[in-house]
């Protein structure tokens, strides 16, 4: 028989009335506040950074590849590149990448009853594969790409719609201005769809249309674009592929990860990350604090019961582990309690939606959530094994307690 946790159950079930049954439970709640609180916040920091992810992951793709210049704008129009497929070849063939798309942006005035509207034109070709933007397109349809010269087609954000009251069907005139000369040329379209990605830096910015109609107004040849945007299998590994790509490509290329495109989104989502380290930090200090407290009233409450177990020939250690027995106990229930509870909000808020926010400062209008089950296994575990270690230290107070006074407390 292990005596010392057979000890400890009996102490731990004890129903007798006594001070440190309420402390006991206040530990017990704080242990269960600290491990919830943990699990919601991985949860929502995991939801934030997957759905921002993904919606700025949707819109370029994982890495962009285009023409090597270093003195201008990340976000700006391209240098014209004509359609190798060489580098198509390198592309496609590189492992982790699932799809290459071509694309071409210029910057254009959108004209609506002399209500105007700066926005960059993206330009793409019949080949482009809408499905990753669907859940954006709030009215309408995506352009088609059946007229021959080139579609009239185009779609602008709902921010944008808003602010020049255009309606899906509309016709818009947009002029395209030259960098070169200040001149511009413009084209009557017809607005097919609406999007909108909870995005400002998107929805603020851009307008999708045909990319033969920018090889028109820019003078380019058929086969010229402005680069490719590449999706990837996993996009934890666009570091990686854009290092591989940018060691393939001819010297005129240059690849980029969105990330470097787009730094202060990101970097707005490795600030959460920063928050969610503090909250561990801070909710796994109260659960010891209040642990090790519990176990020192315990342990002065057990003065007796320490000094029999001493006179009776038990070594100190075998003593100690009776009070950290009775933690475990105390914590695992702790644990539990705050495991159910975490799950069970985050839970609520997925399938409800019932925290909202204000789209325009944090890109969605509902909290997201996603549970990562080895996450929430990890923090369990590790808070248990945390709680124990730390707990080896007050029980050193067993050492100083002398049998014959023991045995005399009261």
């Amino acid at each position: 028989m292990n005596v010392p946790a057979f000890i400890a159950q009996r102490i731990a079930f004890n129903r007798q009335r006594s001070f440190s049954r309420f402390i006991i439970r206040l530990a017990t709640a704080a242990t269960a506040l600290s491990v919830a609180a943990m699990i919601i916040t991985v949860s929502f920091v995991n939801g934030f950074q997957n759905t921002i992810s993904q919606k700025v992951f949707s819109f370029w793709g994982h890495i962009r590849v285009q023409e090597f210049e270093p003195s201008k704008a990340l976000v700006a129009e391209e240098t014209p590149l004509a359609q190798n497929q060489e580098v198509v070849r390198i592309l496609q063939h590189t492992p982790g990448v699932k799809q290459v798309q071509a694309f071409a942006t210029k910057s254009a005035v959108i004209d609506k009853n002399r209500e105007i509207e700066g926005v960059m034109f993206k330009g793409v070709d019949e080949h482009y594969d809408f499905s990753n933007l669907d859940n954006f397109l709030t009215e309408g349809r995506w352009p088609r790409f059946t007229d021959s010269l080139y579609s009239k087609d185009i779609i602008v954000s709902q921010i944008v719609a808003r602010q020049l009251n255009i309606q899906l069907n509309d016709s818009v005139n947009v002029y395209f201005i030259s960098p070169e000369t200040g001149k511009s040329n413009f084209r009557k379209l017809q607005v097919c769809g609406i999007y909108k990605t909870g995005i400002e830096e998107y929805d603020n910015l851009f307008a999708i249309g045909d990319i033969r109609l920018l090889r028109r107004i820019n003078k380019w040849d058929n086969n010229e674009i402005g680069g490719y945007e590449l999706f990837l299998n996993n996009y934890r590994d666009m570091d990686t592929l854009s290092i591989q790509l940018y060691d393939k490509l001819p010297d005129a290329w240059v690849s980029r990860t969105i990330r470097e495109v787009y730094p202060n989104i990101f970097d707005w989502l490795n600030i959460i990350d920063v928050n969610q380290n503090v909250l561990f930090a801070i909710m796994g200090i109260i659960a010891i604090i209040n642990l090790i407290t519990c176990l020192l009233i315990l342990v002065l409450e057990r003065v007796r019961m320490v000094g029999i177990l001493k006179a009776l020939g038990n070594p100190d250690w075998g003593i100690q582990k009776i009070f950290l027995y009775h933690t475990a106990i105390i914590s695992g229930r702790g644990i539990a309690i705050g495991l159910v509870a975490g799950l069970s909000i985050c839970l609520f808020q997925q399938y409800t939606g019932f925290i909202t926010l204000d789209e325009s400062a944090y890109y969605v209008s509902v909290a997201p959530i996603h549970v990562v089950w080895w996450q929430v296994a990890a923090i369990c575990l590790i808070t248990l094994l945390v709680c124990i270690a730390t707990l080896i230290i007050p029980t050193l107070l067993v050492k100083t307690i002398k049998p014959v006074k023991a045995i005399r407390f009261s």
